[in-house]
Protein backbone atom coordinates (compact mmCIF):
# COMPACT_ATOMS: atom_id res chain seq x y z
CA UNK A 1 0.00 0.00 0.00
CA UNK A 2 1.35 3.41 -0.94
CA UNK A 3 1.24 6.42 1.33
CA UNK A 4 2.25 9.92 0.31
CA UNK A 5 5.76 11.08 1.15
CA UNK A 6 4.67 14.47 -0.11
CA UNK A 7 2.91 15.58 -3.29
CA UNK A 8 5.76 14.41 -5.53
CA UNK A 9 6.50 10.92 -4.23
CA UNK A 10 5.01 8.06 -2.25
CA UNK A 11 6.19 5.21 -0.08
CA UNK A 12 5.02 1.74 0.75
CA UNK A 13 6.07 -1.65 2.02
CA UNK A 14 6.19 -5.21 0.78
CA UNK A 15 7.09 -8.23 2.84
CA UNK A 16 10.69 -9.27 1.98
CA UNK A 17 11.24 -12.69 0.38
CA UNK A 18 14.79 -12.26 -0.98
CA UNK A 19 16.96 -12.68 2.11
CA UNK A 20 20.57 -12.02 1.14
CA UNK A 21 20.30 -13.13 -2.50
CA UNK A 22 21.61 -9.74 -3.62
CA UNK A 23 24.99 -10.40 -2.00
CA UNK A 24 27.70 -11.89 -4.22
CA UNK A 25 26.30 -10.74 -7.56
CA UNK A 26 28.89 -9.76 -10.19
CA UNK A 27 28.32 -6.02 -9.75
CA UNK A 28 29.87 -3.54 -12.19
CA UNK A 29 30.47 0.17 -11.87
CA UNK A 30 29.74 2.67 -14.63
CA UNK A 31 30.45 6.39 -14.64
CA UNK A 32 27.64 8.84 -13.98
CA UNK A 33 25.93 9.57 -17.30
CA UNK A 34 25.30 13.32 -17.05
CA UNK A 35 28.50 15.29 -17.58
CA UNK A 36 26.75 18.63 -16.99
CA UNK A 37 25.70 17.62 -13.47
CA UNK A 38 29.12 16.15 -12.71
CA UNK A 39 30.81 19.37 -13.88
CA UNK A 40 28.58 21.41 -11.55
CA UNK A 41 29.37 19.09 -8.64
CA UNK A 42 33.10 19.49 -9.26
CA UNK A 43 32.69 23.28 -9.28
CA UNK A 44 30.98 22.94 -5.90
CA UNK A 45 33.99 21.07 -4.53
CA UNK A 46 33.10 17.38 -4.89
CA UNK A 47 36.37 15.56 -5.49
CA UNK A 48 35.59 11.84 -5.48
CA UNK A 49 36.62 9.71 -8.44
CA UNK A 50 33.16 8.20 -8.89
CA UNK A 51 29.62 9.24 -8.08
CA UNK A 52 27.78 6.00 -8.73
CA UNK A 53 27.29 2.73 -6.94
CA UNK A 54 27.75 -0.71 -8.45
CA UNK A 55 25.01 -2.34 -10.52
CA UNK A 56 23.77 -5.72 -11.60
CA UNK A 57 21.01 -4.87 -14.05
CA UNK A 58 18.58 -5.84 -16.79
CA UNK A 59 21.41 -6.49 -19.24
CA UNK A 60 21.93 -9.71 -17.27
CA UNK A 61 19.47 -12.59 -17.04
CA UNK A 62 16.63 -11.75 -14.67
CA UNK A 63 17.09 -13.42 -11.31
CA UNK A 64 14.17 -15.52 -10.05
CA UNK A 65 13.81 -13.48 -6.87
CA UNK A 66 13.33 -10.29 -8.93
CA UNK A 67 10.41 -11.59 -11.03
CA UNK A 68 7.77 -11.18 -8.23
CA UNK A 69 8.50 -7.44 -8.20
CA UNK A 70 6.75 -7.25 -11.58
CA UNK A 71 3.45 -7.88 -9.74
CA UNK A 72 4.26 -5.40 -6.96
CA UNK A 73 5.04 -2.66 -9.49
CA UNK A 74 2.69 -3.21 -12.41
CA UNK A 75 4.43 -0.98 -14.94
CA UNK A 76 3.76 -1.05 -18.69
CA UNK A 77 7.52 -1.19 -19.27
CA UNK A 78 9.68 -2.63 -16.49
CA UNK A 79 13.43 -2.60 -15.96
CA UNK A 80 15.49 -3.35 -12.88
CA UNK A 81 18.91 -2.85 -11.36
CA UNK A 82 20.26 -4.25 -8.11
CA UNK A 83 22.32 -1.37 -6.76
CA UNK A 84 25.14 -1.57 -4.22
CA UNK A 85 26.29 1.77 -2.82
CA UNK A 86 29.59 1.23 -1.04
CA UNK A 87 30.78 3.38 1.88
CA UNK A 88 32.07 6.75 0.73
CA UNK A 89 29.79 7.00 -2.32
CA UNK A 90 27.95 10.31 -2.58
CA UNK A 91 25.55 11.09 -5.43
CA UNK A 92 24.67 14.81 -5.12
CA UNK A 93 21.24 16.17 -6.03
CA UNK A 94 20.24 15.32 -9.58
CA UNK A 95 17.32 14.31 -11.76
CA UNK A 96 17.58 11.03 -13.63
CA UNK A 97 17.32 11.11 -17.44
CA UNK A 98 16.51 7.40 -17.97
CA UNK A 99 18.36 7.52 -21.30
CA UNK A 100 18.93 3.77 -21.64
CA UNK A 101 15.37 2.97 -20.52
CA UNK A 102 13.90 5.48 -22.98
CA UNK A 103 16.07 4.10 -25.78
CA UNK A 104 15.19 0.45 -25.10
CA UNK A 105 11.45 1.17 -25.00
CA UNK A 106 11.34 3.87 -27.71
CA UNK A 107 10.08 6.57 -25.34
CA UNK A 108 10.24 10.29 -25.95
CA UNK A 109 11.46 12.82 -23.39
CA UNK A 110 7.87 13.96 -22.83
CA UNK A 111 6.65 10.54 -21.66
CA UNK A 112 6.85 10.40 -17.84
CA UNK A 113 8.97 7.66 -16.31
CA UNK A 114 8.58 6.33 -12.77
CA UNK A 115 11.37 5.12 -10.48
CA UNK A 116 10.83 2.91 -7.45
CA UNK A 117 13.55 2.06 -4.96
CA UNK A 118 13.07 -1.02 -2.79
CA UNK A 119 15.36 -1.19 0.22
CA UNK A 120 16.76 -4.73 0.28
CA UNK A 121 18.18 -4.45 3.81
CA UNK A 122 17.38 -2.52 6.96
CA UNK A 123 18.74 1.02 7.25
CA UNK A 124 22.21 1.39 8.72
CA UNK A 125 23.88 4.51 10.11
CA UNK A 126 25.17 6.72 7.32
CA UNK A 127 22.77 5.40 4.65
CA UNK A 128 20.85 8.30 3.16
CA UNK A 129 18.26 9.15 0.54
CA UNK A 130 16.63 12.51 -0.02
CA UNK A 131 13.60 13.07 -2.25
CA UNK A 132 12.67 16.62 -3.17
CA UNK A 133 14.34 17.93 -0.01
CA UNK A 134 12.83 15.31 2.33
CA UNK A 135 15.25 12.91 4.08
CA UNK A 136 14.36 9.21 3.94
CA UNK A 137 16.14 7.19 6.64
CA UNK A 138 15.49 4.40 9.16
CA UNK A 139 13.85 2.15 6.57
CA UNK A 140 13.34 -1.58 6.92
CA UNK A 141 13.96 -4.22 4.27
CA UNK A 142 10.89 -4.18 2.03
CA UNK A 143 10.15 -0.46 2.39
CA UNK A 144 10.01 1.35 -0.93
CA UNK A 145 9.72 4.85 -2.35
CA UNK A 146 8.51 5.89 -5.80
CA UNK A 147 8.67 9.14 -7.77
CA UNK A 148 8.27 10.57 -11.26
CA UNK A 149 11.28 11.25 -13.41
CA UNK A 150 11.63 14.97 -12.78
CA UNK A 151 12.04 14.78 -9.00
CA UNK A 152 15.38 16.00 -7.59
CA UNK A 153 16.99 13.44 -5.31
CA UNK A 154 20.25 12.64 -3.53
CA UNK A 155 21.76 9.39 -2.27
CA UNK A 156 24.79 8.73 -0.12
CA UNK A 157 26.54 6.13 1.93
CA UNK A 158 28.70 7.72 4.59
CA UNK A 159 28.34 4.66 6.77
CA UNK A 160 30.41 1.50 7.24
CA UNK A 161 28.33 -1.07 5.33
CA UNK A 162 27.10 -1.30 1.73
CA UNK A 163 23.61 0.06 1.03
CA UNK A 164 21.60 -2.31 -1.18
CA UNK A 165 18.53 -1.32 -3.17
CA UNK A 166 16.56 -2.59 -6.12
CA UNK A 167 15.87 0.18 -8.61
CA UNK A 168 12.78 -0.42 -10.71
CA UNK A 169 12.00 1.83 -13.64
CA UNK A 170 8.76 1.88 -15.59
CA UNK A 171 5.88 3.80 -17.05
Amino acid sequence: MATPGNSNWCRGRIEPWWGQLHHGLPYANEPFNNQQDESQWRQLGYTQTRFTGDMYDMRNPELGWITPFRKCFDFAHFSWSVYRMTPGTVLPEHQDTYGRFREIHGLTLTQPVVRAIVFLEDWQRGHYLELDGTPVVQWQAGDWVQWRDDLPHTAANIGKTPRYTLQITGI
